[in-house]
């Protein structure tokens, strides 16, 4: 088991082990599946937008006012950010449903591990002669396996996008150019050059594609490290003194959580972006 801050509590004559890993812990099996304590928490988000959603759907009024005016006014400050990056509304239309559910998903899971009761209200269970404390709730961004899926989510729909904008083979001769080759024994005759500059040009296409399998790690070891450093934190400045020191650190991570949700969407987005653009030669 790997361990990044360990805590002990007492019981009786027997000591109980409370760890943060870096591996969500199962709290029960369905079958063979292991239901984990980050997964139940990915829940409980998916049940509060769904709650949301249906409870906001039918208050919608032609002249907003009240709540909707303030979720109108927020919509709009997100759209005029993506339209910086678009460079235009209705591509930010195409795109805004689908990033802004990245963008509370993840916002809301950041701030969940913030919430009492998460990470501290769980179960005692014996594993290799000690009895270890497993919470029952815990943020699932914290989760490397949480962050890897939305990563990958996100980059495998930018590509699907992407053949649906600019079709099958214009998108694959971006990666894998199998057009410069078949343009070589066309141009051959007139430029000779050709023979070395194509294959060059066609390996250099074949780079893209590790550079995608970079922005799957890269979207998720930025967010699932930047929320479990944030979970140790806490952990340790809790175990240092719980009344009144971790509070400080809680806004921190306020803001923390906020800026990692906002800054993986506008990430997506731009991978949508990028992969809806056809190239000009």
């Amino acid at each position: 088991m790997i361990s990044i801050n360990n805590m002990s509590a007492s019981a009786g004559s027997e000591q109980i082990l409370h760890e943060n890993t870096l591996y969500a812990e199962p709290v029960f099996h369905v079958g063979n599946w292991p239901i984990t304590n980050s997964m139940i928490n990915s829940w409980l988000v998916v049940v509060i937008v769904l709650v949301l959603a249906w409870s906001l759907k039918g208050k919608i009024k032609q002249v907003p006012k009240g709540l909707q005016n303030g979720l109108e006014m927020i919509f709009e400050a997100f759209f005029d950010i993506f339209d910086s990056v678009t460079g235009s509304r209705k591509k930010t239309l195409q795109f805004a449903p689908f990033v802004l559910a990245f963008f509370f998903f993840i916002l809301l899971n950041n701030w969940m591990g913030l919430i009492p009761g998460v990470g501290s209200i769980g179960q005692i269970v014996a594993e290799d002669g000690h009895k270890l404390f497993i919470p029952y709730f815990r943020g699932a961004t914290a989760d490397l396996n949480t962050t890897l899926a939305l990563a990958t989510l996100a980059v495998v729909a930018s590509h699907i996008m992407g053949v649906l904008a600019v079709g099958w083979w214009k998108y694959l001769n971006k990666f894998v150019n199998f057009k410069i080759l078949l343009e070589i024994p066309k141009k051959v005759i007139k430029d000779p050059t050709i023979l070395l500059v194509n294959p060059i040009k066609f390996f250099v296409g074949l780079i893209e594609v590790v550079g995608e399998l970079a922005k799957v790690a890269s979207l998720s070891f930025r967010l699932f490290g930047n929320i479990f450093a944030g979970e140790v934190l806490l952990a340790s400045m809790s175990a240092i003194l719980a009344f009144g020191l971790p509070l400080p650190f809680m806004f921190l991570e306020v803001i923390v959580g906020l800026i990692q949700a906002l800054i993986f969407s506008i990430l997506v987005l731009i991978y949508l972006s990028i992969a809806t653009t056809a190239e000009e030669h």
